[in-house]
């Protein structure tokens, strides 16, 4: 584990609040995975550039044996992160790589991709999520890109008043992530909160941002609790510069903001590029094999 000890803290004096909370969607995806859709396409413009946010976690092998057999993508980037169990990941540019306790796979689909993601286990608990993060038009037909990040090679850091923070992509208190991007800025960090500690971010005021509690009960500004397997979407405000979060109990959750895009978004399934005509091309791509090497 990358652990850093030497942190610039981040000072908020104007924090966000909660403009909703969602409980998300439960679905089914892949070869019957069950799952919680907790981003939904409804949401794509209002959390741009995030497209979709599923999380899944079982102690029953047949709600994830199956897994999610070969299928394609195009037009923007998954980011698959492992709290617990083992998943193969390959596609047909040559990439392989097997996801693991605390591992991260950040996919970049690009101008096209046949993959698959296969579970390493027949028993035990599999447990983590899946974001999708929307590519600039700019980059949509780019070569399609492939990272694993084993858990030890994701920085953290802990903060005086006693919060975990795994920076798995921008920055956090001047350490940074394990992954940068440019056009969208994202911030991906899993906090982990001891009882009774506090956690401060900056954020610029146009980022969209929002959090998922995965274990116990946040807080949120001065008085908005947010229960687990709960998405709180955070408030846009002009003046706003970060967010402060707050447990009176163990807890765990998802801190995640970035820089819009503001382009049109054209969804087709799997396809995801900025007109009905770039989706309407993509299926002609697929169907014709030029998806991967």
């Amino acid at each position: 584990m990358t652990t850093t000890t030497l942190i610039r803290p981040d000072t908020v004096s104007r924090p966000r609040e909660v403009e909703r909370l969602v409980a998300g969607m439960a679905t089914s995806d892949g070869a019957g995975v069950k799952l919680t859709r907790v981003l939904t396409q409804p949401l794509q413009r209002r959390l741009d550039p995030f497209l979709m946010l599923d999380a899944f976690g079982t102690d029953n092998p047949d709600d994830y044996i199956g897994g999610f057999p070969d299928h394609p993508h195009r037009g923007f980037e998954t980011v698959t992160y492992m709290i617990a169990g083992r998943m193969r990941h390959r596609d047909n540019a040559g990439h392989e790589g097997l996801l693991q306790n605390g591992g991260v796979q950040w996919m970049t689909a690009g101008r096209g991709i046949v993959h698959s993601e296969l579970p390493e286990q027949e028993e035990g608990r599999m447990e983590g999520f899946q974001l999708w993060l929307n590519l600039p038009a700019k980059d949509k037909m780019n070569a399609p890109w492939y990272r694993d990040i084993q858990s030890e090679s994701i920085p953290q850091f802990t903060t005086p008043e006693g919060v975990t923070a795994r920076v798995i992509a921008g920055e956090s208190h001047g350490v940074a992530g394990a992954v940068q991007r440019d056009a969208t800025a994202p911030l991906y960090l899993d906090l982990h909160f001891e009882a009774g500690s506090h956690f401060e971010q900056a954020l610029p005021a146009t980022h969209n941002a929002f959090v998922y509690v995965y274990r116990g009960e946040v807080g949120v500004g001065a008085d908005t609790r947010v229960p687990e397997q709960r998405m709180a979407i955070l408030a846009n405000a002009k003046d706003s510069d970060g967010v402060v979060l707050h447990a009176q109990q163990a807890t765990r959750a998802l801190l995640i903001a970035g820089h819009p895009l503001n382009e049109p978004i054209a969804q087709y399934g799997p396809f995801v590029m900025n007109s009905k005509e770039e989706i309407f091309q993509a299926v002609q791509d697929f169907q014709a094999g030029k998806f991967g090497a």
